[in-house]
């Protein structure tokens, strides 16, 4: 990591004379943070004004497993209200925004297009554009923003999980993406967020960058990290990832398989997995951590000869995928290269010319020295 690398969070001097004297709404998570405090007890301090807080998918706190719905509520260290991004609306409405003047996202993301807090960020910049009122982002590096990977979105298969025509690993800082929402019109009706991101210093897209705090309570570690894009494919089949075991995201693996050594048995952890798939029952496959420390940074790419293996020895191939493949992958096309038997090589090259189509448009929104 470098060690004179300072996020937009903690370059106060450029974005608090914007914000005193304001009503303030804050997008924020645990990842908030400058230093060891959280951004919004660092502004509370300074005086500045806090009116509300939106929380993403595992809420203010982060202490909400995937997919759990968070509520609205009151946060208990701070008094402030907190409304909930996830849960019945995923987007403010004009009565949550009522009486603020500028609203603040600072998220720490992971650079997949299936991690929610894209999704979240889409529906912040188009709820500040149709209620006038102007949004920050405070950037944070992109522990995957060194490479680009994997199928673009088919806007037939538009979901929170996936919003927009980018490929699995999109390459972007928040502050990138932000820009790029803004000038390739993917807001409804194409309106425009006014937007002014406070960029980071000391960061290159060839910055290593270990995450401080996790961004997700199933995201532990740096090899989680670096093997998500990979691996969150299969939350779209009939196999396990190791939610609710010591090693989420590092491992896969299901009951009687037929390769792989590795045994795990997913618990239910609150806050973490509250009833992972096969709960207390023996997964067999692999543990694939050290492929995430050593491996996926050096290679670069999304791996895909798990998921190939896997289908081969699958004896139920019928019951494999799960309709949500689809909306992770963004397409349908990657289901029935697999089902056809196409090779990783195959398959990789049919990702090239849409590739090569987006690093044209990235190219247009990068703030920071890119990796090519």
């Amino acid at each position: 990591m470098a060690a004179s690398l300072l996020t937009g969070a903690a370059q106060t001097q450029l974005y608090l004379p914007l914000i005193k004297g304001k009503s303030v709404g804050m997008v924020v998570n645990q990842t908030a943070s400058i230093g060891n405090k959280h951004l919004v007890d660092s502004l509370l301090s300074l005086g500045i004004h806090i009116k509300k807080v939106f929380a993403p998918e595992h809420g203010f706190r982060g202490d909400h497993s995937a997919g759990e719905v968070v509520q609205s509520g009151t946060d208990p260290l701070t008094g402030l209200q907190v409304i909930s991004l996830y849960g019945k609306n995923k987007k403010p409405s004009a009565a949550d925004l009522a009486g603020i003047d500028y609203l603040i996202f600072d998220i720490q993301d992971v650079g997949a297009r299936f991690y929610t807090y894209i999704s979240t960020l889409h529906y912040v910049m188009e709820a500040c554009a149709e209620n006038n009122i102007p949004l920050m982002v405070l950037d944070r590096p992109n522990p995957n923003g060194f490479y680009i990977d994997g199928p673009i979105l088919d806007t037939a298969f538009h979901s929170f999980v996936g919003m927009h025509p980018v490929p699995i690993v999109h390459g972007c800082t928040m502050g990138e993406y932000a820009q790029m929402i803004n000038g390739e019109k993917w807001l409804k009706k194409k309106i425009k967020c006014a937007l002014k991101v406070i960029q980071m210093k000391g960061y290159t897209h060839l910055t290593k960058y270990e995450l401080p705090i996790r961004p997700s309570p199933n995201l532990p570690n740096q090899a989680a990290i670096y093997l998500y894009p990979s691996l969150c494919l299969f939350e779209g089949t009939s196999l396990s990832l190791g939610r609710g075991t010591e090693f989420p995201f590092e491992c896969v693996g299901k009951p009687k398989s037929s390769i792989g050594s590795f045994v795990f048995v997913p618990k239910s952890i609150k806050g973490v997995a509250d009833h992972p798939p096969y709960e207390n029952q023996a997964c067999k496959g692999f543990l694939l951590r050290q492929n995430g420390n050593e491996t996926a940074p050096q290679l670069k790419r999304i791996q895909l000869q798990w998921l190939l293996e896997f289908y081969i020895a699958d004896s139920s191939k019928p019951t494999f995928f799960t309709p949500f493949f689809n909306q992770l992958a963004g397409t349908n096309l990657l289901r029935k290269q697999i089902e056809m038997g196409m090779s990783e090589k195959q398959i990789r090259q049919s990702w090239a010319k849409g590739i090569a189509k987006y690093k044209l448009v990235r190219r247009k929104y990068l703030l920071y020295k890119d990796f090519e």
